[in-house]
């Protein structure tokens, strides 16, 4: 009796199945009148961020005496990096350490002749003021980059208000899109929102000549001025116009 119940399980399982796909496709079947399009919202700011990179570069026939040196001259760097900064708010001004190498130099036969390393020190923050005579006042290392950013405090501010704008934008086009194709309204399919930031990432201050080489800037604060960027958010996606 088993033997002949068997094949009308199966046939009932591949039915439901067959009907389980027909109802799977039904609802994956593209939806009528979608227009796809975007909106976009822009904004010119400020730079609000100074960052300015220090640099000590030593060289020597050992590698040990190489490192120790360096060590040695970005430890006294920090201390009184940190000193200058004390009591200020981290947003204000900070300092961290950047990068640290070590790598042999050869001679005309490919044996090593010597060792050369650099360590560099990071004073960054939205008081270019001070950030600005910290990196002046330390005479042991040589400034080797100075760029302006946007803080990422400004940066949330302005991206909140300019979403908004941008869909506003896209619901504004939407009902008008309706409009225009004779449809009483619109209902939302997906929808995206992304954000660029043309000119913010790394621009060079032009005063970057002006970099300690031989001569240190006798604890000069260092002349600079920020620049602008472009924010710009961008809602994309799909509307479904209603009959």
């Amino acid at each position: 009796m088993t033997l002949f119940r068997r094949p009308a399980v199966r046939q009932l399982t591949t039915a439901c199945l067959l009907a389980a796909a027909a109802c799977g496709a039904q609802a994956e079947a593209p939806r009528q009148n979608t227009v796809n399009f975007s909106a976009t919202a822009h904004r010119e700011v400020v730079q609000d961020e100074l960052t300015v990179v220090l640099e000590a570069v030593k060289d020597g026939s050992q590698a040990a005496d190489v490192q120790a040196e360096l060590k040695r001259v970005l430890e006294a760097a920090l201390t009184e990096a940190r000193a200058l900064i004390k009591g200020a708010a981290p947003e204000a001004v900070s300092v961290q350490t950047g990068g640290f190498n070590l790598y042999p130099r050869y001679g005309n036969n490919s044996r090593i002749t010597g060792w050369q390393g650099s360590a560099q020190l990071v004073i960054s923050g939205t008081d270019a003021g001070k950030v600005s005579t910290v990196s002046g006042k330390l005479n042991q290392l040589n400034i080797t980059q100075v760029r302006y950013g946007l803080s990422r405090a400004l940066r949330d501010q302005h991206e909140a208000s300019l979403t908004s704008e941008a869909i506003r934008q896209f619901k504004a086009r939407a009902g008008q899109l309706a409009t225009d194709f004779g449809m009483k309204g619109y209902t939302l399919g997906a929808v995206s929102v992304s954000s660029t930031d043309a000119g913010f990432e790394g621009r060079p201050v032009p005063m970057m000549a002006m970099a300690k080489a031989a001569a240190p800037m006798a604890d000069a604060a260092l002349p600079v001025a920020p620049g602008k960027g472009t924010l710009t958010i961008t809602v994309a996606g799909d509307v479904f116009l209603t009959p």
